[in-house]
């Protein structure tokens, strides 16, 4: 969606999974399969590197555009970006092996990362006072170093060394724009040789997928897309254009009064803070 869709903003894509979900990785589902067996034809490889390209370039990407400043990173020393999630997310319940939130997501991310720079990124509905994951600013800086709430994601991701993801789908989408990936959970694209994998992969995966192999399989074949314009079934190629040029469904009052009530939600929660120290 171009928008948060705890903040309801329409999604342009759904999938039909007639054995599980795609971030369940618990269980057998129709991606899964599709990545460990689907034979991926020329035609269809090649469709996909032009599809990550256009996104790349246009810079379409799953929140939208971000207004905020890049933050300074040091010079000399290793960077690591660690991106926060929803800790009560079915992604995270079900594809986090075992990692039981943000906080023992970015111990275990300083744990693999003694020496490094860390920058911890909290989830955007978590942010907008939507979902559960909310850390105090000293429960993140005693594992990270500094702390992003504002700057674009794709570029400060393709900025420093190394991005640490649980589940999110920030993996996917810094692994589309060349970034090195290190997961902790078991996300749909780790497994498949193109992840630094933290946790064991289930016996379903294991097989050595390219890059836009896995493009192929989660953005082309897996999705089904509706054009937000016509409201008709769509390719990726037009949502991408489609998002690209900001031609997406108008704000809503209901959309408006949930980011009021997000942003009453997120003052409720800093002031509880500050009355606690």
């Amino acid at each position: 969606s171009r928008g948060l869709g705890a903040a309801l903003h329409p999604p342009g894509s759904v999938v039909v999974d007639r054995t599980g979900i795609y971030y369940n990785a618990l269980a057998a589902n129709d991606l899964e399969t599709m990545l460990a067996t689907h034979d991926f034809p020329a035609a269809l490889v090649e469709r996909a590197v032009r599809l990550r390209a256009r996104i790349c370039s246009s810079g379409v990407t799953k929140y939208g555009a971000q207004p905020g400043a890049m933050p300074a990173l040091p010079k000399g020393r290793r960077t690591v970006l660690a991106v926060g999630q929803v800790d009560d997310d079915l992604s995270v319940r079900l594809g986090g092996a075992g990692v039981s939130g943000n906080l023992d997501f970015l111990t275990r991310v300083r744990r693999a990362e003694p020496d490094a720079w860390i920058i911890y990124r909290p989830h955007p509905d978590v942010q907008a006072g939507h979902r559960k994951g909310h850390l105090t600013d000293s429960a993140v800086l005693a594992h990270a170093d500094a702390i992003d709430s504002g700057a674009p994601l794709m570029q400060l991701a393709q900025a420093v060394d190394e991005v640490h993801v649980l589940s999110s789908l920030t993996g996917f989408e810094a692994l589309m724009r060349g970034c090195r990936v290190t997961v902790h959970g078991m996300p749909f694209y780790a497994g498949w040789g193109l992840t630094r994998d933290l946790a064991k992969p289930g016996p379903a995966r294991g097989r050595a997928l390219t890059l836009d192999q896995l493009v192929a399989a989660a953005l082309i074949l897996y999705p089904r897309y509706l054009d937000p314009v016509t409201r008709l079934p769509c390719g990726p190629e037009v949502m991408v254009e489609r998002m690209g040029n900001g031609s997406t469904p108008p704000t809503t009052w209901l959309i408006r009064l949930r980011t009021i009530q997000g942003k009453l939600r997120r003052f409720m929660t800093l002031f509880a803070e500050f009355l606690h120290g």
